[in-house]
């Protein structure tokens, strides 16, 4: 990863709760993406909760990300706000047994109970 001034957390960072298995094998990060989590997570929590203030350029850029997202920049706004819309976003759920919006116009046939042959469609 490229020189960065954002501070590193005191302790890895970690998700038990929406991630318990660990970011990367959720399938939803990457393995840096992983890296910047667990490094500076704790520290992105903070900036965000107002728990700490922004001690440099880097970190003040990341206060307003956090309130503009579309002002990201760098890989580790990107990966928290990735992490922020995963973790407390509404999941999307898939299901095999959902009835489809399209509906084919089903065909009614007629039958024959004396021939037991199919006549065209009513």
């Amino acid at each position: 990863m490229t020189e960065t001034q954002f501070r590193h957390g005191k302790k890895r960072f970690y998700d038990a709760v929406k991630f318990p298995r660990g970011f990367a094998k959720s399938g939803d990060f990457t393995l840096l993406e992983e890296d910047i989590l667990v490094t500076y997570g704790e520290t992105m929590l903070a900036l965000e909760r107002g728990d700490i203030s922004p001690e440099n350029a880097e970190e003040k850029h990341f206060t307003k990300v956090i309130v503009n997202p579309s002002k990201a920049k760098s890989k580790l706004e990107h990966t928290w706000l990735k992490y922020v819309r995963l973790a407390r976003g509404r999941r999307a759920f898939h299901t095999l047994n959902s009835k489809s919006k399209y509906h084919e116009a089903s065909k009614d046939y007629d039958y024959d109970m004396d021939n037991d042959d199919v006549l065209e469609p009513a």
